[in-house]
């Protein structure tokens, strides 16, 4: 049977018949007439059209419903440390009142917290909470999907069940599954990079797609990845990679080129759109855009502009 990679060996099946629209009953005439395999193949049309929502709504309900089955949303110390009072302050800064509140973590980006903050101060439950921030990470689902459909974009049985068991692989993982019912901002901060990457990969296949739209999916990807990285720095590393992707476009060397450029200036600008609002104050208060983080590094530039801490 032929796989996603394309093997020339392959057991013709029934099903493979049917999604031709080769299968029906003749008569004895010899004249086909339609019989369930025309059904399937509309079908099979229909689930095509519909099944990255369809793989969607699943993985939301999956995910939701792990904070119903533990009766809870967990409470980390993370969780008592620092994600309430960054949530508390993305909404209303305490720069004037506080000084390490919550120690470094003090500074770090605060405005993916701010759901689980509103939850909290709103006296919704822990399950509801869950739920509703299981449901808030389970936007990583379709770009999780996209990627499995550019590596396996048939549309045959096997082609399905292979995307779908990519994308049920892809949330298996211990680390991932431990962070669903949790106040961590790790799967929210990695929602946009995962839409970068599925975006890369759409922006590689060059069947149905002009150079204007394959140039519009790689500075979408860099946008993305900028603002995945402005929502947890340490998703910088894994946004270096992204050329990678952007490498294996088509086009000659000059083109590629074009697009790792394209590709990375979005990134930055992407960045600096997503960070700003946060870096500004750490700025206006202590002259580092990423207090507390280098802070010696930066002390040239503070006196090269002449400022002072207030």
């Amino acid at each position: 049977m032929r796989g996603c990679a394309g093997n020339n060996t392959r057991l013709m099946s029934d099903y493979d018949e049917i999604a031709r629209g080769r299968v029906g009953d003749t008569s004895k005439t010899g004249r086909s007439s339609p019989t369930h395999g025309t059904d399937l193949r509309h079908w099979g049309a229909v689930l095509g059209r519909w099944e990255i929502w369809i793989v969607w709504a699943l993985g939301a309900l999956a995910l939701a419903a792990i904070p119903v089955v533990q009766g809870q949303t967990s409470v980390i110390w993370d969780m008592l440390n620092h994600h309430i009072y960054l949530g508390w302050i993305a909404e209303h800064p305490r720069f004037d009142r506080d000084l390490f509140a919550a120690g470094w973590q003090s500074y770090q980006y605060p405005y993916l917290y701010w759901p689980a903050y509103k939850l909290a101060v709103a006296g919704f439950s822990g399950v509801a909470a869950g739920v509703v921030l299981a449901l808030l990470q389970s936007l990583a689902v379709p770009p999780i999907w996209l990627v499995a459909r550019s590596l396996c974009s048939g549309n045959r049985a096997e082609d399905i069940a292979m995307r779908w068991l990519g994308v049920l692989l892809a949330f298996s993982g211990g680390l991932t599954l431990s962070l669903v019912d949790t106040t961590s901002n790790d799967l929210l901060a990695g929602v946009p990079l995962v839409w970068a990457i599925a975006l890369g990969f759409m922006a590689n296949d060059a069947a149905g797609r002009t150079p204007p739209a394959r140039a519009r999916l790689v500075w979408l990807s860099g946008l993305l990845a900028g603002v995945s990285v402005a929502f947890k720095l340490s998703n910088g590393p894994l946004a270096l990679v992204l050329p990678v992707v952007w490498v294996f476009g088509p086009g000659g060397a000059r083109v590629v080129a074009t697009r790792i450029m394209l590709g990375g200036l979005a990134t930055l600008l992407g960045f600096v759109i997503a960070y700003a609002p946060w870096g500004w104050q750490l700025w206006q208060q202590f002259g580092n855009p990423v207090y507390a983080w280098a802070d010696p590094s930066f002390e040239p530039l503070r006196a090269l502009l002449g400022w002072h801490r207030p």
